[in-house]
């Protein structure tokens, strides 16, 4: 078996073999797709990103690394690295890693299944950012929802004095408790290496541009209009695909064993 290679190495390979500029998303999918890394953490795009920030501000214009547009990245001098304008190229030369993963949205998952959740006071919302990552606990979210059945959106929703979680588990006894089979949701805090939330209310730097940005991405994201033809401007947020509560499959599990247990006496 072959070591697995530090960060940096892996984001070279990968670029190297690149046949276009990668998002540092796809950067991180491909990382793990080739096996260049065993083990992901809980946000393995966010942890590239910020080597490619760090080898910017660490090396400067010795960096392996180039910058083609917001959170898209190329090697140095490669074949797949479009030809900047010098002006446009000293604008995109030192990314800020907060600058390309965070902002009033900064994780979402979409159309995650109700039944896929233990619903009790303060769930279990478990999501990953790519398969194999560790997962992490949303329930502690704090943002917008949507409700969805089977024909679309039912219901539109916040999530402020109270946290994700326990304003989705309301859901499932109040008046939308039938009407409801999957939910997508919006929420502010970033994740952390390790999987915890990075809880904070300062937002007072967000200004009415990024907020009514940010709005219009909610809005494609969620309803998904025919209309539109890309995402919303601006969205940087990162996506988390969801994972089912290991213990609604344990309770599957004794079930059957009753069940095989009844059918042979």
């Amino acid at each position: 078996m072959e070591p697995e290679l530090e960060w940096k190495e892996a984001i070279t390979k990968v670029l190297e073999t690149a046949k276009a500029p990668m998002h540092y998303t796809e950067i991180a999918e491909k990382i793990f797709e080739l096996g260049l890394r065993k083990e992901p953490n809980a946000t393995p795009a966010a942890t590239v990103a910020a080597f490619i920030a760090r080898s910017f501000k660490n090396e400067g214009e010795h960096s392996p690394f180039t910058r083609v547009s917001r959170g898209v990245y190329s090697l140095r001098g490669h074949a797949s690295a479009p030809v900047i304008a010098e002006q446009e190229a000293e604008e995109l030369a030192e990314p800020n890693y907060a600058d390309e993963i965070t902002g009033l949205v900064n994780a979402f998952g979409m159309f995650w299944e109700r039944d896929k959740v233990l619903w009790e006071t303060d769930p279990r919302m478990l999501g990953q950012q790519q398969p194999g990552a560790r997962p992490v606990n949303f329930c502690a979210e704090r943002g917008v929802y949507l409700l969805h059945d089977s024909q679309g959106v039912v219901y539109v929703g916040r999530a402020s004095d109270q946290n994700l979680g326990r304003r989705l588990q309301q859901h499932t006894y109040d008046r939308l408790a039938g009407r409801w089979t999957r939910f997508s949701w919006f929420g502010v805090y970033a994740v952390n290496q390790d999987g915890t939330l990075r809880i904070s209310a300062e937002f007072a730097n967000i200004n009415a541009n990024v907020i009514i940005a940010t709005m219009e991405a909610v809005l494609i994201e969620g309803l998904e209009p025919r209309q539109n033809r890309k995402r919303g401007d601006d969205f940087q947020a990162i996506e988390f695909l969801q994972v089912e509560d290991p213990e609604l499959a344990l309770m599957r599990k004794k079930v059957v064993a009753q069940q095989l247990l009844a059918s042979l006496k």
